[in-house]
């Protein structure tokens, strides 16, 4: 799978906004994990579950990979239930 899965029809302009660019990280590792969770879980975030992700969304990739792949600890400002949940649905193996 290479790309969205999602269609952001019924979606508001910011999690459509949010869909896209899950899918166009930089870095292919990165488009499919922020892109899968996306696919998954942008029409049920909350408003505060969207600032968070959007907030992670501003790291460099090769970052947020090292925290996910468990090469690196998490910064404690961003280790967040976003964080956690979103690092969680990669681990999972039933994909």
């Amino acid at each position: 799978m290479t790309g969205s899965t999602r269609s952001s029809e019924g979606l508001d302009a910011r999690r459509r906004r949010v869909l896209f660019r899950s899918w166009h990280r930089g870095i292919k590792e990165m488009d499919l994990i922020m892109g899968r969770f996306s696919d998954a879980h942008i029409a049920d975030l909350s408003d505060k579950e969207l600032d968070d992700y959007e907030r992670l969304m501003e790291l460099r990739d090769q970052e947020i990979l090292s925290w996910i792949d468990g090469t690196a600890q998490v910064s404690p400002e961003y280790d967040t239930p976003m964080f956690r949940r979103l690092r969680g649905f990669n681990h999972r193996v039933d994909r």
